[in-house]
């Protein structure tokens, strides 16, 4: 009996001492980024903007091409934490690709792009982006290179280096990538890190268009969180106004674009920490989120987790879009119907021209 004893209080101290050691290597290894970081842009054209001109914006989270509509994620619910295999994830980045060349946007905003992922089969997709869309200048601005997750505890996660991707048909001049606010707490190794890229492209007449790319916290609690990255999104929003500049900020908000997602496609009227409210009351002046026809169309752009994807039947919401400033002219806005076949995601699109 007492050497029972003996083995069981022996795994228990290993246990503790691998966990302690394990809760360690997470703060140590944990770094965020500083603020106001200077990007390379990578420019292989050098086209001019122009006004009274229409050009086309897609944004689309790629879902660092792990999800196919049979996939669900644990962290809805689901089964899984990887992607199926690498196959799969270079089978969804060429259907990405593939939509972004059907759309043939001016320029492309992704998220949820793995530089490098236990999570996405370390398929660098910053890279295949860039390769397989050559004729964009190109632009990758870092959300976060997160530890080793070592949960779920059947199947971790692992390590990510993600980020956002930015492709423009006109000439990046200059670039930066902005910190988000997060959770300080013991949260922040689960909703990872947050930021936005700011790239400025010029227009004949002497004022800039700034482009601005960005991923908001989805399963963050503390909802001031999400107000505080919100508000330091919309201080460069402003401030960029004031000069007379033409501001774009494409992105997934985590938040219903149209307000009333769950009548429109008749899903729960539970809000989720991802499908509040934008809050289009607090946009800076001479701001607004354009959505058309978004609500008649009834297409959405996300979709839950919890379970494959099912028409009809999955919880669905329109989370993704465009804040476009009043020099802006928004011709229309719709969300492209992949029926979620290479991301939780469908892109959405605009197009538009600058007065």
């Amino acid at each position: 009996m007492k050497k029972i004893i003996k083995i069981l209080l022996g795994i228990i101290v290993a246990l503790i001492v691998v966990f302690g050691g394990y809760l360690i290597y997470l703060f140590v290894s944990y770094d965020r980024l500083p603020d106001a970081i200077t990007l390379n842009p990578v420019n292989r054209q050098t086209q001019m903007l122009e006004t009274n001109k229409t050009y086309r914006a897609m944004s689309h989270n790629i879902g660092y091409g792990a999800y196919p509509p049979s996939y669900s994620f644990f962290m809805d619910g689901g089964d899984y934490s990887r992607a199926y295999d690498k196959k799969t994830v270079k089978e969804n980045m060429q259907g990405i690709v593939q939509t972004t060349k059907e759309l043939a946007p001016t320029f492309a905003f992704y998220q949820e792009v793995d530089q490098d992922g236990d999570r996405s089969q370390h398929v660098d997709q910053v890279a295949f982006l860039g390769e397989h869309l050559e004729d964009y200048n190109h632009l990758y601005g870092q959300n976060y290179d997160s530890a080793y997750l070592f949960y779920p505890f059947t199947d971790p996660i692992g390590k990510a280096k993600s980020g956002l991707v930015t492709l423009s048909q006109a000439e990046i001049t200059s670039s930066k990538r902005y910190s988000l606010p997060i959770e300080t707490n013991f949260n922040k190794f689960f909703d990872l890190d947050r930021a936005f890229t700011v790239s400025r492209m010029p227009v004949k007449g002497g004022h800039e268009f700034i482009a601005i790319n960005t991923h908001l916290s989805a399963f963050t609690k503390d909802r001031s969180i999400q107000a505080a990255q919100l508000e330091k999104i919309f201080n460069v929003m402003e401030n960029e106004y004031k000069k007379g500049n033409y501001v774009l900020v494409a992105g997934d908000y985590n938040h219903d674009v149209l307000g009333n997602s769950p009548e429109v496609f008749n899903t729960s009227k539970k809000r989720e920490t991802w499908t509040h409210p934008f809050p289009k009351d607090q946009l800076p002046a001479g701001f607004q989120l354009p959505t058309g026809r978004l609500a008649a169309e009834k297409i959405p752009s996300a979709r839950a987790l919890d379970k494959p994807y099912k028409e009809g039947k999955s919880y669905t919401t329109l989370i993704d879009g465009f804040l476009v400033s009043d020099n802006i002219a928004v011709n229309n806005v719709h969300v492209k119907d992949m029926q979620f076949k290479y991301s939780d995601h469908n892109p959405v699109y605009l197009d538009f021209s600058f007065k």
